[in-house]
């Protein structure tokens, strides 16, 4: 440590305040290593976490030197006290705000995704049901049985007073077609399958 800062540690804090108004950074100094412990004790208190305490204690620090040309302080003590309460307070609303933007961002990404998905699949269904009204009227009927209402093969059959083996050829020309037409605008086939089956 040099003279000057050694001569410093005698002073008061009324004294070293004369000098941080000065801007003699060895007052800042002094200051620094006779209240740092107790400021960082204060923020410790109130973060629970050494780094942000240590974060806290440096910006009031900071600011006490930015400020040294208009500060007006009668206590030392008290006013660093207060000054580290304050930077703790900004620092847990900062993390708040963070904290608040992120699920606000979340939560416009899942409103979004969800609209996109909504859109997604209303064009799939209205470019299904085009495809699928273009196709001979037996096998749109067919389709329609099976997809739209779930009907199995037997129940169709018996409702269209058709055999078995007509309507699984049906069924697979449509799905067919539509398969051809969905390649057709780039859209993979796994997405048909999800489509069609996930029903």
């Amino acid at each position: 440590m040099n003279k000057a800062a050694d001569r410093l540690e005698n002073y008061s804090d009324e004294q070293l305040v004369i000098q941080l108004c000065a801007s003699n950074p060895e007052a800042l100094t002094e200051i620094f290593h006779r209240y740092w412990r107790k400021l960082i004790a204060i923020a410790y208190s109130h973060l629970g976490d050494k780094d942000e305490a240590e974060e806290a204690v440096q910006i009031v620090f900071i600011k006490l030197w930015d400020r040294r040309h208009d500060l007006d302080i009668r206590s030392l003590a008290n006013y660093l006290a207060t000054a580290v309460k304050y930077a703790v307070y900004s620092m847990i609303q900062r993390e708040n705000r963070k904290k608040e933007v992120g699920q606000l961002y979340q939560q416009h990404v899942a409103r979004q995704d969800d609209s996109e998905e909504k859109i997604y699949s209303l064009f799939l269904d209205q470019y299904v049901n085009g495809v699928v009204e273009k196709l001979p009227e037996r096998c749109r009927l067919v389709f329609k049985f099976s997809r739209r209402e779930g009907k199995t093969i037997p129940e169709i059959a018996k409702a269209m007073n058709i055999a078995e083996k007509t309507v699984e050829a049906h069924l697979t020309k449509a799905l067919s077609k539509i398969r051809h037409s969905l390649k057709a605008i780039g859209i993979m086939i796994f997405l048909l399958i999800v489509f069609l089956f996930a029903q």
